[in-house]
């Protein structure tokens, strides 16, 4: 509630809220305001507010009533005119006189209440404290009035306008308002001050140290400033369905913004942008809705604030109440004395919208919804509107609901009394589809809470509105938001708000998906629905804004494709059924070794090891061959290491004699890269020669030769006895092989199992920690992800706009990380195919090693990066080989590196923890 706690600073009576909608305050004026009762003459000092459509007069006295006179219900506005005493006998106006039809009584003895609206001929008097503008105020207020009593509202709408604009012509920023006389400005433009429900236009001006913003009334304050190094995040917004809005951020919380800015260009709102994140650095980077996806799947952002950052991204914003977050409904049980967070059923299905999850009342929502004719839609009412957020929120927020129904709070039936009842309504009614706000699960409980002791109306049954009525399982309201905060985190919510995503922000959100989730609202509430420019009719557009503005708009949508699920943790799931993208590698829990004390200190060993990643240091260095080095295998006591080479030889060198001790030949041609089989028995190495050699270490000596593939192998895996082969021949293909066979100095009997085709030449494949999925990158930059149990294609992603150098699995098979020519890395995720994070390297990158988060890679000019994949930042810079980093090779315990490069050297890396 961050717009709430804006307007509890300001200790005047008045406020923009008083205007109608889309009604702008132009300036004021010190009166009395003289009164004449029982024949008794009163004078009450205060201001007159000059707005587009109203004048209104605040006294200084807070017994006395605010005034409001509509202009559109004045009779007649002049000036008044008294005898001065002097020689000359010369008039001059000293007030104005108002005869109006009604007037509003707003605040009397300062309690927010319904206005009191007073109708019959009244007659006001005010005399100016400056009367020498008394004729200057009244030109204003009969042009003004000559504005709202035009019939059609797009006429009111431009001459209005018209006035504005003049205004803001007339004036320019005030350059004395700089905090620092050393500032230079950088532009100047025209903007309006966004908060909920109302707008303030002003100027802005920015400059080298800070963002201004001066209203042109002067209210609330002379100046607003921004020192622009405080700027954390700023985002472009859609106001009015137009690209025109701008919010920036001075904290991390993205809730509660600093400002929220309108203009009148897009190109000033562009320019402005900017200029703004020249500021910040790698902005442009860290704040996509991938990169959020990304560390929410990893467990580094918690679900609530996965969704503030998705509502931030989708234009939705605190200070926007036609766009405000939306959050869902996760609880279904508003009856029982205890909350049960493991029984499937306390939970709403989120696959689900709400207008979905009664069937019955879907089945006659679709019954209309076919014989409805184009456009069609399933629900006439959004899901979140400015009526709906205030409908939750008016117990701290009367002024704001009393501004939005012209004076009025709704009945006292239809108003926010119950949890148990208004989710019922969601369930039942016939209209009501509404989901839930931020507030839900945050820890200010005041909004359930009637703390202003406001008077709200009586119910049918006699009982006035007060507090909310919780449900039996919270005690109170600070309670309630706990288990609300619980459930939301838990695991089933964990399991399935992908679901939730993928109605509101992704890819069920419009088109047939949408169709067939039942997730159709009306066409207005679309973005790109309507283009509102394109409408000639001043009344129509002006007519349609207001009817957009007000029905609630759907979020930008973030996603195409379905949004990848959590990665939970690993403990019994309390899912209703498998959900349809579990991964093909995953085990069931019941499957899970209860007896994991080896595993789990082996696993931490390695994130301490990835945490210290950067601490990596150079132990030593050998050139052992004549041209670049291409692959490196070890052994599994680490003693002896293999390295390939576009030499074409294969070279063994001795950690413990610190030399090289082999050198075999095994044609004229490259070889490309190695692997070491179980038992430490062979060495299989790949050529471009088109055949792939197998070396026994034992005997010394080439044991054998596949011949399988008709251009040159690329590269290489194993698993369970199988061998798969990449070749620029475009196949992968896979081979049984027994490892026994080999290990005994056999020969091998080779059996083809499966080919994998594709439409460029294979650089590279890897397989997942299970052998249950393979994935090959090409040499046009496209990734395919295989089930290899079936040989089965599942995805295929054009990632890279040039040839995919590596590519691999993260250690829990859920994502895929590739790099290529491009000097992009690319991450996709497995269970849908999506790319879901894309970071533009400095250089070129030829190999790497990661953990799913942190990734070490060798670059083109031979250095090695540390990359933070979940803030898109190289962490550490590390000076390695004289070229290209081509091969890289780490130990199961992440405690050693070996590289090779186009140097001709490798070199032994240790980490110094």
């Amino acid at each position: 509630m961050a717009f709430i706690k804006r307007k509890e600073r300001s200790k005047e009576r008045f406020s923009l809220l008083l205007l109608d909608l889309e009604e702008y305050y132009f300036e004021q004026h010190t009166v009395y305001h003289v009164t004449t009762s029982s024949a008794k003459k009163r004078k009450i000092r205060g201001s007159l507010k000059v707005c587009s459509k109203s004048i209104i007069f605040e006294p200084e006295d807070h017994v006395e009533p605010i005034l409001k006179i509509p202009l559109r219900d004045c009779k007649k506005i002049e000036a008044v005119e008294e005898k001065d005493q002097n020689p000359f006998n010369e008039s001059k106006p000293a007030g104005l006189t108002i005869l109006c039809k009604q007037v509003y009584l707003i605040k009397e003895n300062n309690v927010v209440a319904p206005y009191i609206v007073e109708r019959g001929d009244s007659t006001f008097l005010f005399h100016l404290e400056v009367s020498s503008k008394t004729e200057d105020v009244v030109q204003t207020l009969l042009q003004l009035h000559r504005a709202s009593c035009l019939d059609k509202l797009g006429d009111q709408t431009a001459m209005i306008a018209a006035n504005l604009q003049s205004r803001l012509a007339r004036t320019s920023f005030d350059k004395n308002s700089f905090q620092n006389v050393a500032e230079i400005p950088h532009m100047e433009c025209e903007a309006e001050m966004v908060t909920p429900l109302v707008t303030n236009p002003g100027h802005v001006c920015i400059t080298d140290q800070s963002l201004y913003f001066q209203p042109l009334n002067g209210y609330p304050e002379q100046v607003v400033r921004i020192e622009l190094h405080r700027v954390k995040q700023i985002y472009k917004r859609r106001h009015g369905l137009r690209p025109l809005g701008l919010e920036v951020f001075c904290t991390e919380n993205d809730f509660c913004s600093d400002i929220y800015l309108k203009f009148y260009k897009t190109t000033d709102r562009n320019d402005l942008y900017y200029y703004i994140a020249t500021f910040l650095e790698n902005h442009m980077v860290e704040h996509t809705a991938e990169s959020y996806m990304l560390q929410w799947q990893r467990g580094h952002l918690s679900n609530y604030q996965y969704l503030l950052h998705l509502n931030n991204l989708a234009d939705r914003s605190s200070n926007d109440l036609s766009q405000y977050p939306v959050f869902p409904w996760i609880i279904a049980d508003y009856s029982s004395t205890e909350l049960d967070m493991m029984n499937p059923a306390t939970f709403r299905d989120l696959s689900k919208p709400v207008g979905a999850l009664n069937k019955e009342r879907l089945e006659r929502l679709l019954s209309r919804y076919r014989d409805m004719p184009d456009p069609r839609f399933m629900y006439g009412s959004h899901y979140s509107s400015p009526g709906y957020v205030l409908f939750y929120l008016v117990r701290v927020a009367p002024e704001h609901m009393l501004c939005l129904q012209n004076g009025r709070y709704d009945n006292a039936d239809r108003m926010f009394n119950s949890i148990g009842e208004t989710w019922k309504n969601c369930l039942e009614g016939a209209t009501d589809f509404k989901e839930l706000i931020p507030d839900f699960y945050g820890n200010d409980a005041s909004f359930l809470l009637n703390c202003l002791s406001l008077d709200l109306g009586k119910r049918q049954g006699g009982s006035s509105v007060q507090d909310v009525v919780l449900p039996p399982w919270a005690a109170d309201a600070s309670d309630f938001l706990q288990k609300n905060q619980k459930a939301l985190e838990s695991q089933y919510v964990s399991e399935h708000l992908h679901e939730w995503i993928d109605l509101v922000f992704g890819f069920k959100q419009k088109g047939s998906d949408a169709v067939a989730a039942h997730n159709v609202f009306h066409p207005l509430t679309y973005e790109g629905g309507i283009d509102c420019d394109s409408i000639e009719d001043p009344n129509e557009k002006i007519a349609m804004l207001i009817q957009i503005l007000e029905f609630g708009q759907t979020p930008t949508q973030l996603f195409t494709t379905p949004h990848p699920q959590r990665i939970t943790p690993r403990f019994q799931s309390i899912s209703r059924t498998p959900s349809v993208n579990t991964p093909l590698n995953e085990l069931s829990p019941a499957s899970t070794s209860e007896d994991s004390s080896f595993e789990d200190l082996t696993e931490e060993s390695r994130r301490l090891a990835w945490n210290n990643i950067a601490k990596l240091k150079l132990m030593s260095s050998h050139k052992i061959h004549k041209e670049a080095v291409t692959g490196i295998a070890v052994t599994r006591t680490a003693s002896s290491v293999f390295t390939t080479s576009q030499d074409s030889t294969l070279k063994m060198f001795s950690r413990e004699s610190n030399g090289l001790q082999r050198s075999m030949s095994f044609s004229n041609m490259a070889l490309s890269s190695c692997l070491m089989l179980p038992e430490d028995k062979a060495v299989v190495c790949s050529s471009w020669d088109n055949n792939v050699y197998f070396y026994s270490i034992p005997f010394g000596r080439r044991q054998d030769t596949l011949m399988g593939h008709d251009d040159a192998i690329s590269k290489m895996c194993w698993r369970d006895n199988q061998l798969y082969t990449a070749s620029w021949d475009s196949t992968v293909k896979v081979w049984q092989c027994d490892s026994a066979d080999i290990a005994n100095n056999k020969r091998c009997q080779f059996e083809l199992l499966a080919e994998f085709e594709h439409e460029a030449g294979v650089n590279t494949i890897n397989l997942n920690p299970a052998g249950t999925l393979l994935v090959s990158g090409t040499k046009d930059g496209t990734a395919t992800i295989w089930d290899t149990s079936s040989s089965v294609q599942l995805h295929q992603v054009h990632c890279h706009s040039g040839k995919i150098h590596d590519m691999a699995f993260s250690p829990d098979s859920r994502h895929i990380l590739s790099v290529g020519e491009d000097s992009c890395l690319k991450v996709i995720d497995v269970q849908t195919g999506m790319m879901i994070s894309s970071v533009q390297a400095d250089e070129e990158q030829r190999c790497f090693c990661w953990d799913g988060n942190m990734v070490l890679s060798g670059g083109q000019s031979g250095h090695l990066q540390v990359l933070d994949l979940l803030s898109s930042k190289v962490t550490t810079r590390i000076p390695g080989h004289s070229g290209a980093v081509t091969a890289m090779w780490m130990n199961e315990q992440c405690s050693t590196v070996i590289t090779g490069g186009e140097d001709k050297q490798i070199i032994f890396w240790k980490l110094d923890c």
